[in-house]
């Protein structure tokens, strides 16, 4: 849910800005390099390639389902397009002095990829993954992170690098202040099985940090064919969860000021989806397969919820008791409605709206407010502007009942469902990138001037 959360976002400002006319290119993927990763594959008896192609297929699905618009799926165990711009920024770390081997000593979370300390521990366990550290002595490369304290300090407090919202700001400026530690970047042979080579050491593999943050650019070529990395780069916005905010406003500016590269613009942060208050986790039985609810209401409802009913700055709930009941209320009873009733007047009362007409309700501008909010990245109070049309519309209906006006004065009452019409074509527009599959078929309801064969969201009675 975590992921189609977070992609569905993506999509609906991707959408929205391709709606203004603007080119975008937007991009997301897989970190498969990771010994975890080998771990799973191996309890599910499975290689790790087959493992890896089959969660690859399952996000195919789901995306394919959610109608997410992404160019590009960057897998990092793709060795022609993401290991060249991996190895490209290692050669321009070790360049820039900022690239050492020393040795280590700690306590290593296979869950996290990542060493951690022991006031991390709760009962000697990591509380995270309910699994005890293991202690590891090894030789790596690091990466001198700390050199870039400062800089990345100023660059995010200027907001020349901006985190989104406030709260996150602050709290990445938090451990800023307490500066930043020198990081392993890398790990032997022997203990990492899977990724990339460091380069004139093959008994050392680059570490996640390296390889999984690099597929911003290494997707676009980085270190081999550049044109869509000198096109698109740098990132307007990523858009991440809350728990990899150290490594993508800490871990990855210092990469790139390191290696003389500019930083994405923004850094959209976004919560957790809890369930009935608690973190959704198998242990508990409160988790939520978004292919099932997609199964049962559709992608489009999946989309709605979670763009309107869930924060992007901030943790928000889902149950599939408040699924069902927003699902009922503002899409089965709300748009669905309202679409069918004002395509049966449409329908029986006037012609279809004319080609040139069509044409100029595409080119008519949509309201300012409604991209202002999606500007801001508050995509729930955009759609709360689309529901307050879509309710606005429903009171004009009951206040002036157009289908009574048209059978005792004709021509006025023409008008009147004409205007719904047009109106209800620009809800279809502003729809696009929350619910891109109803806005189409509104439109096509439209061009067609037919009520729907069935309701557009069938009510849910179980």
């Amino acid at each position: 849910m975590g992921h189609a959360y977070t992609t569905i976002i993506c999509d609906i400002l991707a959408r929205s800005k391709r709606l203004q006319g603007e080119e975008v290119y937007f991009l997301t993927g897989a970190d498969e390099n990771t010994e975890k990763v080998v771990r799973a594959a191996k309890e599910a008896g499975e290689s790790t390639e087959k493992y890896l192609n089959d969660i690859v297929e399952n996000f195919g699905d789901l995306f394919a389902k959610l109608e997410i618009t992404n160019n590009q799926f960057i897998r990092t165990s793709d060795e022609k397009r993401h290991w060249p711009g991996v190895i490209e920024i290692w050669k321009r770390l070790v360049k820039a002095g900022d690239i050492e081997k020393r040795s280590y000593e700690g306590l290593y979370c296979i869950g996290h990829e990542a060493f951690i300390t022991g006031k991390d521990l709760i009962d000697g366990k990591c509380p995270d993954h309910n699994e005890k550290p293991q202690l590891l002595k090894e030789e790596n490369y690091f990466f001198k992170l700390s050199k870039y304290t400062e800089q990345i300090k100023e660059k995010i407090k200027s907001d020349e690098l901006k985190v989104i919202p406030e709260s996150r700001k602050n709290e990445i400026l938090a451990l800023l202040e307490r500066g930043l530690e020198d990081i392993s970047f890398s790990r032997p042979v022997s203990k990492m099985s899977v990724g990339i080579p460091v380069p004139e050491d093959q008994s050392q593999r680059i570490y996640v940090w390296g390889d999984a943050l690099t597929n911003y650019i290494s997707a676009l070529g980085f270190g081999r064919d550049d044109d869509l990395y000198k096109k698109f780069w740098p990132a307007n916005v990523q858009v991440i969860g809350k728990d990899i905010l150290r490594f993508h406003a800490a871990i990855w500016p210092g990469m790139l000021l390191s290696a003389g590269l500019p930083l994405p613009q923004k850094l959209l942060v976004h919560g957790f989806i809890t369930s009935g208050g608690k973190k959704m986790s198998k242990s508990l039985g409160n988790t939520i397969d978004p292919l099932e609810l997609i199964s049962e209401y559709g992608g489009d409802a999946v989309r709605y919820y979670l763009a309107r009913h869930i924060s992007p700055f901030e943790d928000g709930d889902l149950t599939e008791e408040s699924f069902k009941e927003v699902y009922n209320a503002n899409l089965a009873n709300g748009l669905g409605n309202l679409t069918s009733r004002i395509m049966k007047m449409a329908e029986s009362n006037i012609e279809r709206l004319k080609e040139e007409k069509i044409e100029k309700l595409e080119e008519t501008e949509i309201p300012k407010e409604f991209f202002e909010f999606l500007e801001k990245f508050e995509i729930n109070k955009a759609c709360d502007f689309i529901w307050k049309e879509i309710g606005d519309m429903d009171k004009y209906i009951q206040e002036n009942q157009p289908f009574k006006v048209v059978k005792t004065d004709k021509e006025k009452g023409q008008k009147m469902i004409s205007d719904l019409v047009v109106k209800l074509y620009s809800v279809a527009r502003m729809l696009n990138p929350i619910l891109p599959e109803t806005s189409a078929k509104i439109k096509e309801l439209i061009k067609q001037n037919k009520t729907p064969d069935k309701p557009l969201f069938a009510r849910s009675t179980e």
